[in-house]
């Protein structure tokens, strides 16, 4: 299943210019699922990150992940139109600059989920590099 931006706006609370995600290209509800963010040139977050030399911060990388995290679980259809929270974040590393032009592929795949509490890793690309991976929980809002 594919989804574009305005279904995945469908599923997440996410508006511009705080969605970093363009499309889902695969997805299993409640278990993983590969999202994909262009990475435009004219981004805002390029003005003041670094005028010198353009990098997507590494924190908006993390976001990126964390929304296909939320797609993922709130597609199930039980769980649409609640919200999912950052509720820790065990472990991130950055390993490459995500430049303007470039496509970020996040493939994320949630490990636990109990009542309202989660667990996923989420890991993010540019071609066959990785970019970031990320561990973290979350908290499925009632």
């Amino acid at each position: 299943m594919i989804l574009d931006r305005n279904q995945i706006m469908e599923i997440i609370p996410h508006r511009d210019p705080f969605l970093f995600v363009d499309q889902i290209t695969s997805i299993t509800p409640g278990h993983s699922a590969v999202g994909e963010k262009y990475v435009h040139p004219e981004e805002a977050f390029f003005e003041g990150h670094f005028p010198q030399e353009k990098v997507m911060p590494g924190v908006l990388m993390i976001e990126a992940i964390a929304q296909v995290g939320a797609v993922t679980l709130l597609a199930k259809e039980e769980f649409r139109g609640r919200l999912v929270y950052f509720a820790g974040m065990k472990s991130a590393k950055f390993r490459r600059k995500v430049l303007p032009g470039d496509t970020l592929r996040m493939e994320v795949e949630i490990s636990k989920f109990k009542a309202r509490f989660g667990v996923g890793k989420g890991v993010a690309y540019v071609g066959e590099d990785v970019a970031c991976e990320a561990e973290f929980s979350f908290v499925l809002a009632e």
